[in-house]
C-alpha cells in the first residue's frame, strides 16, 4: 500500500476536537475547526490555507460549524456560550448564553436556526434572524450531548448522547419521535449527503441505520475504538479514526479496509468528508488538522503529483 503523506494545517495549540466543511460555494468551499486553545480557525478547504481565527471564547472550543455558504460561523464552548460570527469578517455577531459547557451546534439548512446542546443535557434551537428573542426547548437526554443534526429539511433533528441513545424529535411540537438505544455512549453521528443514511460510530463498532425509520441497516465490530466517522458524498467509502492514530478508508458497502494512514501523533477525535469527496479532514489530540486525498496520486489542490521517469510511478 502507498504511503500517503497528508497536508499538515498547523496554528492550534490544543486538540482539535471538532472539524465542518462547508458546501461548495463560488469562491470553492471551506473548513472549520474547533480546539481546546479557544481560538477556532477558518480554512480553504482544499489547501488547507489558514483565513482566519475567531477570537471570543474564553474557554476550549468543542463545536464548531459552517452554514452552506460559509458567510456565517457558530461555535460551542467551555465557558457556557454559543458564538455566532460573520464568516466574511471574523466578527462576533451574537452570544447565546447557557449554563454549561456547549458540545454541539448546527445550523438549519436556510441558516435561520441555530441547534444547541452539551452537558445541560437539553437541545436548544435558537433564532439566527431574532437573537434577542427566547429559544425553544427542543427535548432533553439524560446524559451529556455530544451532536445535533437537522434532519427533514428544518422539520425534525437528532440528537446523540453519553445516555447511549440517539434520538429523533419534532420540531414543530418539540417531543420525540423515535429513539435508538445502544450498549455504549455515542461518539459521533453523521448524515448523508441524500439524508437517507446515519453513520453512528460508539466504542468499536460502525453501525448504519436508515435516517427515516432508525432501523438498523448493519454494523460491525472495528479494529479500534473509532471516535469518528464520515462517508463519502456519493457513498463510496467511509473513512475513520480513533484510538490507533490512523485513517481507515473503508467500503461502504462491506465496511472492508481498503487502506490506513498514520500521520498523527495522538488519537484522532473528528474526521469529515469534503463536499465534493475529494479528501477528508482530520482533527487530532496532537493539535493538527490534516487533509487527506480521497484517491491517492490525483491532481487536486496541493497535490500536484507526477510521473517518475525512471519507473512510471506516480510521485
Amino acid at each position: 500500500m502507498t504511503k500517503q503523506i497528508p497536508l499538515t494545517c498547523s496554528g492550534h495549540t490544543r486538540p482539535v476536537v471538532d472539524l465542518s466543511f462547508s458546501k461548495i460555494t463560488a469562491d470553492g468551499y471551506f473548513i472549520i475547526s474547533a480546539c481546546k486553545d479557544s481560538n477556532p480557525m477558518l480554512r480553504k478547504g482544499d489547501t488547507g490555507d489558514w483565513i482566519g481565527t475567531f477570537l471570543g471564547h474564553k474557554g476550549a472550543v468543542w463545536a464548531a460549524t459552517l452554514n452552506k455558504d460559509a458567510t456565517k460561523a457558530a461555535t460551542g464552548a467551555a465557558d457556557f456560550t454559543t458564538l455566532l460570527w460573520d464568516a466574511v469578517t471574523g466578527e462576533e455577531l451574537t452570544k447565546f448564553q447557557h449554563k454549561h459547557i456547549v458540545k454541539a451546534v448546527a445550523f438549519s439548512p436556510d441558516c435561520s436556526q441555530l441547534l444547541t446542546a452539551g452537558q445541560e443535557k437539553i437541545i436548544r434551537c435558537f433564532r439566527v434572524d431574532k437573537p434577542e428573542s427566547d429559544p425553544d426547548i427542543v427535548g432533553r437526554h439524560e446524559g451529556g450531548i455530544k451532536k445535533t443534526l437537522w434532519y427533514n429539511d428544518d422539520g425534525q433533528c437528532l440528537s446523540a448522547s453519553d445516555d447511549k441513545t440517539i434520538r429523533k424529535w419534532d420540531m414543530r411540537s418539540n417531543t420525540e419521535v423515535q429513539q435508538i438505544k445502544l450498549p455504549s455512549g455515542v461518539n459521533d453521528i453523521e448524515l448523508s449527503e441524500d439524508q437517507k443514511t446515519l453513520l453512528v460510530t460508539y466504542n468499536n463498532r460502525l453501525g448504519l441505520y436508515d435516517a427515516q425509520t432508525l432501523e438498523e441497516i448493519r454494523s460491525q465490530t472495528m479494529s479500534t475504538i473509532f471516535n469518528s466517522a464520515s462517508m463519502h458524498p456519493q457513498k463510496k467509502y467511509i473513512v475513520a479514526g480513533g484510538e490507533d492514530f490512523k485513517l481507515h478508508k473503508l467500503d461502504y458497502d462491506t465496511f472492508e479496509e481498503l487502506e490506513s494512514h498514520k500521520g498523527h501523533f495522538g488519537p484522532v477525535h473528528i474526521v469529515r468528508f469534503s463536499p465534493d469527496g475529494e479528501l477528508y479532514a482530520s482533527g487530532s489530540e496532537d493539535g493538527t488538522v490534516r487533509l487527506w486525498q480521497t484517491h491517492l496520486g490525483t491532481n487536486y489542490g496541493l497535490w500536484q503529483c507526477v510521473k517518475s521517469e525512471s519507473s512510471g510511478e506516480q510521485i
